[in-house]
């Protein structure tokens, strides 16, 4: 019997190793990828998540096959970008960044890319693309200072994190919540399988994380 794949998360990410987790996945290795997430000229929001996502997939095997991990290891790479028509909003590192963040989402409808990306040991990449629109209330300045001060904005693409508070400023969702928080569950699990990792392995072997 073949020895089960071990899995590589390319981020440090809480949300997206709690969302692995709560499809009874644990990777064995945490590996951050860091690579420069500045848009091309002329690049397209879903190009940009795209891109992204396969660069970090790309530079955590090369990481793996450095430290002795990539031959038998499956590596799950995801970007998230926020945008406005054409428009990439930022992941805010300031509050200015935040505010004109939630002032411009105010009242109208945005889009959320997922991309996903899956590399085997032999090299082999699977990717996939999510695209999911959410609607926005029209905030009040009032909701905008007291989500600023909340600080759930920092780092967060678009100035939100809709797993939190701005979960209350969503009128309308049509896509995956999943990938929105940082990685599509239905597509990651389509994925990993198509590279025989067994999904369900930890479904009879429950992890002891789950329902802490």
């Amino acid at each position: 019997m073949s020895r089960r794949p071990e899995l590589i998360l390319a981020s440090a990410s809480p949300r997206r190793l709690a969302l692995l987790n709560q499809i009874g996945i644990e990777p064995e290795h945490l590996i951050p990828a860091h690579v420069d997430e500045t848009p091309e000229r002329g690049e397209l929001p879903r190009k940009l998540a795209q891109r992204l996502a396969h660069a970090k997939a790309v530079e955590v095997h090369r990481k793996a096959r450095q430290a002795g991990l990539a031959d038998d290891a499956v590596i799950i790479a995801a970007d998230t970008v926020v945008a406005v028509g054409r428009r990439v909003l930022p992941k805010a590192e300031t509050m200015d960044e935040a505010a004109s963040c939630l002032r411009l989402l105010s009242g109208r409808a945005h889009r959320v890319f997922t991309g996903l990306c899956v590399i085997s040991s032999s090299g082999h990449a699977r990717e996939r693309l999510v695209d999911t629109r959410i609607r926005f209330k029209r905030l009040s300045n009032k909701e905008i200072e007291a989500y600023l001060a909340s600080g759930e904005w920092n780092g967060k693409a678009g100035g939100y994190a809709i797993q939190g508070i701005a979960g209350a400023f969503v009128v309308k969702l049509s896509g995956s919540y999943s990938a929105v928080v940082g990685l599509p569950l239905y597509e990651t699990s389509a994925l990993l399988a198509g590279e025989g990792y067994p999904v369900q392995f930890n479904w009879l072997n429950p992890l002891t994380t789950a329902g802490a």
